[in-house]
């Protein structure tokens, strides 16, 4: 009974709903696929981890160029680029030098050791000293920006066999087709890596490859709360 009133409910209210789907045509958008190579999660993990350990010291002359606001703000403002001198030395040392353009006077001078940081601002006389970890955010954007940042960008770390579970996923990106130009998806690969901190597990950093050449050139890293606190992209690798 219960089943024969179902379907008489069924058929009294189909003609006042109408039809109960619909379809619809959708543009299909090519996937060039006959390049693609292939790799388990353990192999792109050695090849992060043995690239890593290649890079012990580093120094690197760069460019700085730095913008605050966006949508929320309803503007953006773009500071004058200033070049600098970076010195990266694993695990955890950096060094940043920024220099004025033209003069070449130093506009400031940052250290971290990992854990704290220190910055010296000559033309205003100031020394700062304080936590990697922002302890109490700034109105002002620049000054919440901490160089730990910079060193988790720099270099593809290694992944941490204790205290990291990376799980491997096949995600779709958006190329350039080599014959047209004109935009398409491809297949990639997404290392999702979590890392075991002091309040427990969470999201640490994905890490994407490209099919075509299986090489890093994409790091999105992650803050305790799951916000992207970084989105670095890697190009054109080099010995």
């Amino acid at each position: 009974m219960r089943r024969t009133s179902a379907i008489l409910v069924f058929f009294l209210l189909l003609p006042l709903t109408g039809c109960l789907w619909r379809s619809h045509s959708v543009k299909r958008t090519a996937v060039p696929v006959a390049n693609l190579r292939e790799a388990t999660r353990d192999q792109l993990v050695n090849s992060i981890n043995s690239e890593s350990a290649k890079i012990q010291t580093l120094n690197a002359t760069v460019d700085i160029a730095a913008s605050v606001g966006g949508e929320k703000k309803g503007k953006v403002t773009d500071y004058t680029d200033i070049k600098g001198y970076l010195l990266v030395r694993e695990p955890n040392m950096l060094r940043m030098i920024g220099l004025f353009p033209v003069v070449r006077n130093k506009a400031f001078d940052m250290v971290s050791d990992g854990d704290r940081f220190k910055l010296s601002i000559p033309t205003k006389n100031k020394f700062v000293e304080g936590s990697n970890e922002v302890v109490r955010h700034s109105d002002n954007p620049l000054e919440n920006l901490r160089p730990q940042v910079i060193f988790n960008a720099l270099l593809l770390h290694p992944i941490d066999q204790h205290d990291d579970v990376a799980v491997l996923e096949v995600g779709m990106e958006e190329v350039a087709s080599p014959k047209s130009k004109t935009p398409v998806h491809q297949p990639d690969y997404e290392l999702i890596v979590s890392h075991k901190g002091e309040q427990g597990w969470y999201l640490a950093r994905k890490i994407i490859f490209s099919r075509t050449d299986l090489l890093p050139h994409r790091q999105i890293i992650y803050d305790l709360l799951g916000n992207i606190a970084t989105d670095a992209l890697y190009d054109d690798f080099k010995d």
